[in-house]
C-alpha cells in the first residue's frame, strides 16, 4: 500500500524576502544645506539633475570636491547614455553650476554664479539653426536679385568707364561678393549635423573666422554644404572616444573640426574604430 507526501506550500508572508535598507553606517554625503536645497531649486532638466546629483556624489561622497568623473561612470550611475550626459555636463558647465579643475570636476559652491540663462541657449539651438538655413535657403530671392541688379546698375552709373571700355565698378563688385562668408551659416550646418552628441557652437569670434577662412578651400566643395558634408563624414566615422567615452570627459567641438589634421584624418579614415571592422 503506498501512501502519499503531504506538500506544505510555504506561505507568501514567510517566504524569503531580500530587503534593501539605507544606513548611515554603509556611508553618506555630507553636504551644505545651502548647496542641496540651490540644486533642489534649480531649473534643470531631469538629465542636468541626474548629473549633477551624480556629480555631487562621486565628489562629496567621497569627500572630495573635486575628481576624475568620466561620461562612462555618470552614464552608469544614471542609465543615461554617455552622449547625454557629456550634453548636460556642458550645459551646466556653461551655466557655472559644475566647474572644471584641470580634468577634474566639481559642483560650484558659489551659487551666486550659477547662470540659468545660459541654459535657454542650448534649448533653442536647433531652432536658430533651422531658421539660419532656412534664410540661407531663400537667400536668392527676386527681390534680392533685383536690389543685386539695381546696385550694379549704380555702380556702373556712378563708376567712370575706364579708357579701353571695361567696367572697373563690376569687378569691384565681383570682389567684395567673393570674399564674403556667412559664418553663422556654417555655426548652423555644424549644430544640426552634431545634433546632442558634441557640445553645439553658439559664437563666431576672429579665431574662429580665421579657421574658417582657411578651411574652406580645402574642403571637396567649398562652401557650407561641403562643410556640412564634412562634419556628417565625422559624426558617423570617430569613436565614441571623440563623443566623451574616454577617461577626462574630454569631447571633439566646433573648434577641432576646423583643425586641418582633422580633416586630414576625416579624408583618410583615422578617426574610424578599426578594430570593430
Amino acid at each position: 500500500m503506498s501512501s502519499l507526501a503531504t506538500v506544505t506550500p510555504i506561505r507568501p508572508e514567510l517566504a524569503a524576502v531580500e530587503r534593501q535598507v539605507a544606513d548611515l553606517d554603509d556611508g553618506y554625503t555630507r553636504i551644505a544645506n545651502e548647496l542641496l536645497e540651490a540644486v533642489m531649486a534649480a531649473d534643470l532638466t531631469a538629465r542636468q539633475l541626474k548629473v549633477v546629483l551624480a556629480v555631487i556624489r562621486k565628489t562629496y561622497g567621497f569627500g572630495k570636491k573635486f575628481d576624475r568623473i568620466t561620461n562612462t561612470q555618470i552614464a552608469m550611475m544614471t542609465g543615461i547614455h554617455h552622449t547625454h550626459v557629456c550634453k548636460a555636463k556642458n550645459e551646466m558647465i556653461a551655466m557655472s553650476i559644475i566647474v572644471t579643475n584641470g580634468h577634474a570636476i566639481g559642483v560650484n559652491k558659489v551659487i551666486s554664479e550659477w547662470n540659468f540663462e545660459v541654459s535657454q541657449v542650448s534649448e533653442s539651438l536647433a531652432k536658430t539653426a533651422n531658421k539660419t538655413l532656412a534664410n540661407l535657403a531663400n537667400g536668392y530671392k527676386p527681390t534680392q536679385l533685383n536690389t543685386k541688379e539695381t546696385t550694379q546698375k549704380k555702380e556702373k552709373k556712378e563708376t567712370p568707364l575706364p579708357p579701353d571700355g571695361g567696367d572697373a565698378g563690376g569687378e569691384k563688385l565681383t570682389a567684395r561678393t567673393k570674399g564674403s562668408i556667412d559664418y553663422e551659416s556654417f555655426l548652423a550646418a555644424y549644430n544640426t549635423e552634431v545634433g546632442e552628441r558634441l557640445p553645439h557652437a553658439v559664437a563666431v569670434n576672429e579665431k574662429r573666422k580665421r579657421r574658417l577662412k582657411k578651411i574652406i578651400p580645402q574642403l571637396k566643395t567649398p562652401n557650407v554644404e561641403g562643410f556640412r558634408a564634412y562634419v556628417r563624414a565625422f559624426v558617423h566615422q570617430a569613436k565614441p572616444f571623440y563623443f566623451g567615452d574616454n577617461n577626462t570627459g574630454w569631447t571633439a567641438d566646433f573648434d577641432f573640426l576646423l583643425r586641418d589634421d582633422t580633416l586630414t584624418g576625416v579624408r583618410e579614415a583615422k578617426f574610424a574604430d578599426r578594430g570593430m571592422a
